[in-house]
């Protein structure tokens, strides 16, 4: 990936997208772990990093979620690790991970020790009920928007319902059906190649 004077990188003809250091990226993604919430964190990632800050396309975020859903372990980490990786190599991934995932690991902790130091608490059962039909709101919001910016042709929506269809409704592993339903988009949404243009009569040199 060039890096152009002034510390920016070409992201093709007439995108240059400013480079971040290292002490930027602990900044921002230490942001998005600090205020982000459950599933909806992968529209924080979209504002802060896409829209705020330019340091990258939304081609590129989007191709970073779908990695992220396809390796194991949680998807805001993998994700992490490969917007890091694509700002500033391995050092920006070691520190986006760390930013991103600390504040949640330093509350949980706390969490923890407060809950079994006063023990189970009957008021405290309904809060975490609200708390997980936010996080369901959340999740589903953020699909809704990477749906619509991702979902945009016939083949695309066919391959969403499918997955749909095979993760929640039959129950199968994600993996069992996003290995061949990748295949498959590779298959339906290859680049076709064009046809050779016909030179007009008298104009062949």
């Amino acid at each position: 990936m060039p890096v152009s004077a002034g510390g920016s990188r070409e992201d093709g003809p007439g995108r240059a997208h400013i480079q971040p250091s290292l002490w930027m990226i602990v900044r921002a993604f230490g942001r998005i772990g600090l205020t982000s919430f459950g599933g909806g964190r992968v529209a924080y990632f979209w504002h802060e990093i896409v829209v705020r800050r330019r340091w990258l396309t939304e081609t590129e975020l989007l191709e970073g979620l779908a990695v992220s859903h396809v390796l194991p372990g949680p998807n805001i980490g993998n994700l992490s690790v490969y917007l890091g990786q694509r700002l500033r190599g391995g050092r920006g991934a070691v520190l986006a991970l760390v930013a991103v995932v600390a504040p949640g690991a330093v509350m949980m902790l706390a969490l923890t020790v407060l809950y079994f130091a006063r023990g189970q608490t009957p008021a405290i059962a309904p809060v975490f009920r609200g708390v997980g039909a936010a996080a369901v709101g959340l999740a589903f919001g953020s699909a809704v928007g990477v749906g619509a910016r991702t979902v945009r042709d016939p083949a695309a929506a066919l391959l969403a319902v499918l997955t749909f269809a095979g993760v929640a409704l039959a129950g199968l592993n994600p993996l069992a059906v996003i290995i061949p339903l990748a295949l498959a988009g590779a298959v339906l949404r290859r680049p076709r190649e064009r046809p050779p243009t016909a030179v007009p009569a008298g104009e062949e040199q």
